[in-house]
């Protein structure tokens, strides 16, 4: 496995310039930046790992050596060593705080839709573009991390006609797709429905896949039945409040495919971060005494580092 980065360097490069836009002045203060230390990233809890790529990169902007122990896509136990940086006590200090909340949020989403696909059972799960706005490439990531795939990414890849759209035209649903097909020979004509006798009009007319937003397990099972003996063929696809804890039941009411926003919702999966001067000593107090500690612990946003 070699995932590969989804952000490039300006990007990067503006997160750490939002998080130390004039330097860290805490760090400054204290006279300790330019010691050499390490830093290491551990899983707190059970999780599918992400955004390991992007954190390594971050710390190779700020001038420090890290190296990858668990890329992205893997499955880790809690206290699993993720990521491991070398450099000075500033670059360290300056980068951490970026990287290690970007491998928490990623995390989340990783973990949540990888739940999703175990429950699904064989049946693809696809995650929608309902992602918080400006984060699409990193969720992308972190959705295929999870064993999911990208449902769309945007408005220019798919033919997917709402009722937001149908408001709009004044033509029979046979006549739309056929225009639709004409117009992109090459794509796939979906529809979403919000009732059996909505689904049956489309299928009839000859839709390639039927979403079926906010139908349940029950109804799902339904439309399958009289959609295959109106018209075989046509793939339905469950979508509306489906997560890990229903997955499954739409699976078995005979969804083609589960399309879920619920990854992007998902609490962070924590990380935390240790500490220490490569020569033992502790990173963050300059004044320690024998009896002190030589590592720091920084944990996730429970544990209310800033």
């Amino acid at each position: 496995m070699n995932p590969k980065r989804c952000l490039h360097d300006h990007e990067l490069a503006r997160l750490l310039a939002e998080d130390a836009p004039y330097g860290d002045l805490t760090t400054d203060a204290l006279g300790i930046g330019f010691g050499q230390g390490r830093a290491v990233f551990r899983a707190r809890h059970a999780a599918t790992v992400c955004a390991v790529e992007e954190a390594a990169r971050l710390f190779e902007l700020a001038g420090a050596v890290p190296s990858i122990l668990c890329p992205s896509g893997s499955r880790v136990e809690p206290g699993a060593a993720l990521l491991e940086v070398v450099g000075s006590v500033a670059a360290l200090h300056r980068t951490y705080k970026s990287a290690q909340v970007s491998m928490e949020w990623a995390g989340g989403i990783a973990t949540a839709a990888a739940a999703i696909v175990a429950a699904a059972g064989g049946v693809p799960v696809a995650c929608t573009r309902k992602n918080v706005p400006g984060t699409r490439a990193l969720s992308a990531k972190a959705v295929c991390a999870g064993g999911a795939r990208l449902h769309r990414l945007g408005l220019s890849e798919t033919l997917l006609v709402f009722d937001e759209h149908r408001r709009f035209l004044d033509e029979d649903p046979a006549t739309t797709v056929r225009r639709l097909k004409a117009a992109e020979p090459e794509k796939k004509v979906v529809v979403e429905v919000a009732d059996i006798d909505e689904a049956l009009r489309w299928a009839q007319a000859d839709a390639d896949v039927l979403q079926l937003e906010k139908f349940a397990p029950q109804r799902v099972a339904a439309c399958r039945r009289l959609v295959d003996a109106a018209r075989p063929g046509v793939k339905l696809a469950a979508t509306g409040g489906v997560d890990a804890s229903n997955a499954r039941a739409y699976a078995d009411a005979g969804a083609d495919l589960i399309v879920s926003s619920a990854p992007y919702w998902a609490p962070p999966r924590d990380v935390k971060v240790v500490f220490a001067l490569l020569d033992g000593a502790c990173a963050d107090t300059p004044s320690a005494t024998p009896e002190s500690p030589s590592t720091l612990v920084s944990g996730g946003p429970t544990h209310g580092n800033a």
